[in-house]
């Protein structure tokens, strides 16, 4: 029976922090069929050893010097499709996340992975395929779920604007003022006064009622 050689992934590693690419090179060294072929500390210099090197799969790093990891992959992406990006990154914030995927990158792990979880992912991605770290994977189950409930809203509560629909999604998941403030990146008071422009356009007393019609309206998961 023939012996057929296993194909070598050729890695390319993104990341600013030496002691890190180290660690991951040592891993890399130690497993069959994975080669680091070169490393970039900064996104600029992720492009050119991207377009010299041609290799299989990019780790890339979220937040560097110059160029950063989403705008490195999508200058990528755009000469080099073929090449699988994988961001591992300690960011796991939704506009990090979905930013990337917008990119073009194939997969999404904290730098907490495991060194089998970063393995299969390499693996994975270098086949052409997908991943997620389960963390990532809830946020954009959620996100989905949020975007079919957004369009059930916009059916059923056409006086709201956008940004009220939005926020009365997170007010039907209850969660409070504070905590809706923090998801999308608005003040406090800008929260208090949507809430309240809800609640009149609603003509509801409070946030149970709003809550009610909200998840009959499918909002709210």
């Amino acid at each position: 029976m023939q012996h057929v050689e296993k194909e070598t992934l050729r890695i390319l590693l993104a990341d600013d922090h030496p002691m890190f690419c180290e660690g991951l090179v040592a891993i890399f060294h130690s497993v069959e069929g994975l080669e680091v072929v070169g490393l970039a500390t900064n996104g600029t210099q992720a492009v050119h050893l991207a377009e010299n090197l041609q290799p299989d799969v990019i780790l890339m790093d979220v937040n560097m010097p110059g160029l950063n990891g989403i705008e490195a992959t999508q200058e990528i992406i755009r000469t080099s499709p073929h090449i699988g990006i994988l961001i591992l990154t300690m960011f796991d914030d939704d506009t990090s996340v979905f930013t990337a995927m917008r990119s073009g990158a194939r997969g999404y792990l904290l730098k907490g992975a495991h060194k089998e979880e970063i393995v299969r992912a390499i693996q994975v991605v270098g086949c052409g395929e997908a991943i997620f770290s389960a963390t990532i994977a809830r946020k954009l189950m959620f996100y989905f779920d949020s975007m079919m409930n957004k369009a059930a809203g916009n059916v059923l509560f056409p006086q709201l604007t956008g940004r009220e629909k939005e926020v009365l999604e997170w007010i039907a998941r209850d969660l409070s003022n504070t905590e809706i403030s923090r998801q999308l990146g608005l003040s406090l008071k800008t929260v208090r006064n949507h809430v309240s422009n809800i609640l009149n356009k609603l003509q509801v007393a409070d946030r149970t009622k709003a809550i009610i019609l909200a998840k009959e309206a499918g909002m709210g998961g």
